[in-house]
């Protein structure tokens, strides 16, 4: 059997090496396909990866072929249709009037794009890239986490206090016991050798002072190993591990009025996606509950709170009151957490402003943990902004910031929750 020593530097992980490299040198095409693909996920989706599709022509490598040398004549074929000179278009799909690459050919010699897969991590950390996010850990609402103390085996440091006391014996019999077993059984052996010289006859005093000798030197080497050392002690290791405080609860508020664009609501969508991010890395469980209005507020599910659209006026305080009245039926603020992130244009009825900033003093920011408010607006700030204005200054579990554009998502998000690690 061959054995094959890889004596290159990196030899280990290779694999990784290669992958990464392929990822940095395709980052556009890659970022291109996340970009699209954020859109089309579901907000409770990120625990997988994604399949990214790069066009085959994109991923060909130089090739160096050795040429024919010399001169060579060849007579071709004429023709009735070109006369020296011409240029000749390229036809239409792509390569040599084949099969475009990405599309079967009738006859089977078609090029397929290449899809391959990318882990969760290099998933976020590209999105992270394209949005310009070197630091979202370190936003993390981490003193929301407990850390309970457990027991975690031994190790050989630690304080007097933590010595075990049993496994440190254990070690010291097993280390007396293997430096000193060989002498024990050589001992034995000299002493009846001994017994056996003193009972022959003639007497061999010589010889018996000799094996004395040996005898008094080994229980000597035998009593010098101590009966506990350094070595031997080991102390109880605990570890602390997190104990998600409770349980979490995202609502997410968006007005689906007419004024209420796609574009506008797919900027509110990565939003809502770095927003559960967040909190599904200090909760274990997080449940979304999504909650749309026009004039009037009903909760939905994921895709009619995205993709509906209504006509007719906006009344921001029925969102409020429908998401309070779920609150009090499933989510008790002693047994959750609970998070909420309203997302609007700012249009609202002007009436209903100052309502929905008393409905959001006196009953929903008692017992949140954060409420965020974005406008997603490029027009002047209306009453909403205004009124709620005042609740920014005055509370902290309260935030509110504009965003004109897709680039605007990340700092934004990052300056909403700066102040719940301050």
């Amino acid at each position: 059997m061959a054995h094959f020593i890889d004596r290159r530097l990196n030899g280990k992980n290779k694999s990784t090496v290669n992958r990464q490299r392929f990822l940095r040198r395709h980052k556009r095409q890659i970022k291109e396909s996340i970009a699209d693909a954020v859109n089309k996920r579901s907000i409770t989706d990120v625990d997988s990866g994604e399949s990214v599709t790069i066009p085959s022509r994109d991923i060909r490598e130089p090739v160096f072929r050795q040429g024919k040398g010399g001169q060579r004549d060849a007579v071709h074929p004429g023709n009735d249709q070109f006369i020296p000179g011409d240029r000749i278009e390229r036809p239409p799909g792509g390569a040599g009037g084949g099969a475009g690459e990405g599309q079967a050919s009738p006859d089977g010699e078609g090029q397929d794009d290449f899809v391959f897969q990318i882990s969760k991590d290099e998933y976020l950390d590209l999105l992270f890239e394209d949005l310009e996010l070197p630091n979202l850990q370190k936003n993390q609402m981490t003193k929301l986490v407990e850390y309970k103390t457990h027991r975690s085996g031994f190790k050989a440091t630690g304080v007097p206090a933590n010595i075990a006391i049993v496994r440190s014996l254990q070690n010291s019999l097993a280390r007396r016991t293997a430096m000193s077993a060989g002498k024990r059984r050589k001992l034995r052996e000299l002493e009846a050798e001994l017994e056996a010289l003193k009972s022959t006859e003639p007497a061999q005093p010589l010889e018996e002072k000799r094996i004395q000798e040996e005898i008094e030197a080994l229980k000597e080497k035998i009593a010098a190993v101590p009966f506990i050392d350094t070595f031997d002690l080991r102390f109880k290791n605990y570890e602390k591990r997190p104990q998600p405080s409770s349980q979490a609860v995202m609502f997410c508020l968006m007005d689906v009025s007419g004024s209420m664009d796609q574009a506008t609501k797919d900027i509110a969508k990565r939003f809502y996606i770095l927003l559960y991010l967040f909190l599904t890395r200090t909760y274990k469980n997080v449940e979304v509950v999504f909650i749309r209005h026009h004039t009037q507020a009903k909760e939905v599910d994921e895709h009619e709170f995205f993709y509906s659209q209504e006509t007719g006026g906006t009344i921001v305080s029925s969102a409020l009151r429908l998401m309070n009245e779920i609150v009090k039926e499933r989510y008790p603020s002693n047994e959750w957490n609970i998070y909420a992130a309203q997302a609007s244009d700012g249009d609202n009825w002007a009436d209903d402003s100052p309502g929905c900033r008393e409905l959001l003093e006196s009953s929903l920011l008692p017992f949140s943990r954060y409420y965020a408010y974005i406008e997603i607006t490029r027009r002047a700030h209306q009453t909403l902004w205004r009124e709620y204005e005042v609740l920014d200054e005055k509370y902290e579990n309260f935030a509110m910031q504009n965003i004109r554009t897709a680039d605007d998502i990340f700092p934004v998000f990052r300056e909403l929750f700066k102040k719940q690690v301050s």
